[in-house]
């Protein structure tokens, strides 16, 4: 089956298509990305996560590329990938890859692709780097060598990415009033790679903060993947609610997404999420700048542009879209549906690290509760419910399945005038009063992904109902 990247890198089933091979090949692809855009002299940053060997992907890549005279430096620990992404940024990479599946499950592994800013490389450029990695797949010539010899050679060293992230999150992020404001706190780095970060920067104070699920384990036992949505965290909830916690904090697989838990053991959405921390640096904090928003994302981002007069900008799903236009208008926040969000003055991709450390500056600053907070916010833009739900399908049903949706052309869905709808990722029904439904394929799954934001449950769950109808699923 040929590489193909999806909207953050390439990920695939350990030993059937993941397998050392085509992560060679990959590698290869990427040597030959850097040589033939001046990049080589720069070197190559490499990350990876606590999958099932992780770490020998990742010096498979080392292999190849400094078999291509590429000097490059290795990760020496598992680390999450914002960690990874600001250490290519402020080392001055010319490009980084990360091993890691991010939120799929234990059997998926994966390759991201990341460009020297830090960010998701542009559709450009994966477009080119993929295309490069076909030509190695087709030829099937590899370099590789050994990392004994590229450490004698001076091509290859390794380090902790750790401390300079540590250190430049606590630049952004007030972290002396997070550890005097006598939150109780519980994390959840779900097994993966953002585990003892959360205790690394909000020990020594009168903050308490607890961790469960901080020791490695590729199976990710009791959750369907490593995915920061309530379905997942029923043991981060019960210990919320069981200990009288403030709040609960969950990162999934490689710690770039975040996963809220309220003092009442309620899941907030991403939606929501993304919503407080706008409403965070906009009011809390007083900043302005424009924000950027996927398709997915809800129209409660552009409920607070108008509130505060700054411009929001929709993108396609995938921060290789988002990232770029954060980047060219210098904006406040950019985030999507899926629980990944970036901010300001630090890197231009999701870190669900940082979100948390704002969240929780949100609640000190204020003295409210996350409950309160939510309805802080309601009370600025309205109520607004949310909910997904992802269908399977057979793969060879795809084309059917977007011929039905793409020829329906409602007017209506459950009683809701079809104002617009965009087709740019997917099919998104625009709904009066401002409310959406939505209809995309997953770009690393074979799952319909449906999506609904209105007034109510019960009108989020009648849309959802039609969409599925509309798939014929």
């Amino acid at each position: 089956m040929p590489i193909k990247f999806g909207t953050d890198g390439w990920r695939a089933l350990i030993a059937e298509d993941f397998t050392f091979d085509n992560v060679r090949i990959c590698a290869q692809g990427t040597a030959d990305f850097l040589k033939q855009f001046g990049l080589a002299s720069k070197g190559l940053y490499i990350g990876y996560d606590t999958r099932f060997a992780s770490e020998h992907f990742a010096e498979a890549v080392a292999e190849v590329v400094t078999a291509n005279g590429i000097k490059t430096t290795l990760a020496d620990r598992a680390a999450p990938t914002p960690s990874v992404s600001y250490t290519i940024a402020s080392g001055g990479y010319g490009a980084g890859v990360i091993i890691t599946a991010s939120h799929n499950s234990g059997r998926y592994n994966g390759y991201k692709f990341k460009a020297g800013y830090g960010g998701t490389a542009t559709i450009e450029d994966m477009d080119k780097l993929e295309s490069l990695i076909a030509k190695v797949e087709s030829s099937g010539n590899v370099k590789r060598g050994t990392l004994e010899d590229a450490e004698k050679n001076g091509l290859l060293i390794r380090s902790n990415p750790q401390p300079d992230y540590l250190a430049k999150v606590s630049q952004i992020v007030d972290l002396g009033v997070l550890k005097e404001a006598g939150l109780s706190v519980i994390a959840d780095p779900m097994y993966g790679s953002g585990l003892g970060y959360f205790p690394a920067l909000l020990s020594d104070g009168k903050t308490n903060l607890k961790e469960i699920h901080g020791h490695r384990n590729p199976a990710f036992p009791g959750m369907a993947q490593p995915e920061p949505l309530a379905h997942n965290l029923g043991e981060l909830i019960e210990a919320v609610k069981s200990s009288k916690a403030d709040v609960g904090l969950a990162t999934d697989g490689d710690a770039d997404r975040v996963g809220v838990v309220d003092e009442h053991g309620n899941f907030l959405t991403t939606l929501e999420t993304f919503s407080l921390l706008c409403f965070h640096r906009l009011e809390v904090l007083g900043q302005r700048g424009p924000l950027v928003r996927s398709i997915t994302m809800s129209s409660m981002i552009d409920a607070l542009g108008k509130l505060y007069n700054v411009p929001v900008f929709v993108e396609p799903v995938g921060f290789k879209y988002l990232g770029p236009v954060m980047m060219r208008e210098n904006a406040l926040a950019a985030g999507e549906e899926s629980g990944g969000y970036a901010f300001s003055g630090h890197i231009p991709e999701r870190d669900g690290i940082l979100s948390g450390l704002f969240l929780l500056e949100m609640m000190a600053k204020t003295g409210k509760a996350v409950s309160e907070l939510r309805d802080l916010l309601i009370s600025k833009v309205g109520p607004h419910v949310y909910h997904r739900v992802d269908l399977a399908y057979a793969p060879d049903q795809r084309e059917v399945i977007l011929s039905r949706v793409k020829n329906a052309k409602p007017t209506s869905l459950a009683g809701l005038a079809v104002r617009e709808i965009d087709s740019r990722d997917g099919f998104r029904f625009v709904l009066e009063n401002d409310y959406w439904a939505l209809i995309r394929f997953s770009g690393t799954e074979p799952l319909l992904r449906t999506y609904a934001e209105a007034d109510s449950q019960s009108s989020v769950d009648k849309l959802l109902k039609e969409l599925r109808h509309l798939a014929g699923i």
